[in-house]
């Protein structure tokens, strides 16, 4: 491991053990062994502990998602093929996987959120700049701004909600089935 990356390795490692089994199912020891970085190293990149930690994991998979999406979602000529391409573009990463890394703060943001402030905060930012994309995304394509605000909302809950069933199947296909029907709930 190189000397000016180990606060990185820490932080992937922590990122991909907390979206596989959640905050509390993630110990400072594991991340440790996984990153291979030393313990001090650990307390001297992250002095609040797990919880700093978890909170720039956050941020991580959550700019992660914003640069993928914006990328996805600026190669198409309509607003319905733009989130077609995007959903499957999600959908393909998903297939014969039991662990999506980078792709969703679900299960911390609804392991945490009632218990530690600092953590849901920083979910609830990933998820603006998400729908603020969303919203962008929709309004270049003539939708009004407060419909367009509403229907990012809506196509970020479908993505959280099918991503989890994704995840769960080893299957892209639940956000293949949200992709089949983004039209109906794109019309203008």
């Amino acid at each position: 491991m190189k000397k000016g990356n180990t606060r990185d390795v820490i932080l992937h490692t922590a990122s991909e053990l907390f979206q596989r089994q959640g905050y509390h199912g993630t110990g400072l020891n594991q991340i440790i062994e996984k990153s291979g970085a030393p313990k001090g190293s650990l307390y001297y990149h992250f002095p609040n502990g797990k919880e700093e930690i978890a909170i720039e994991a956050i941020k991580l998979m959550g700019q992660h998602i914003l640069e993928s999406a914006r990328e996805d979602l600026s190669e198409k000529d309509t607003a319905i093929e733009a989130f077609q391409h995007h959903v499957a573009k999600i959908a393909d990463v998903f297939d014969g996987k039991a662990c999506v890394d980078g792709l969703q703060i679900g299960l911390i943001a609804s392991e945490m959120a009632s218990s530690h402030e600092s953590i849901r905060l920083v979910c609830k930012s990933a998820y603006e700049d998400w729908q603020a994309l969303y919203t962008e995304c929709l309004q270049r394509f003539d939708f009004e701004t407060e419909r367009a605000r509403e229907l990012a909302v809506v196509i970020n809950s479908l993505l959280e909600g099918a991503s989890i069933l994704a995840q769960t199947n080893e299957s892209g296909w639940p956000l293949r089935a949200v992709a089949k029907q983004l039209p109906a709930l794109l019309v203008h």
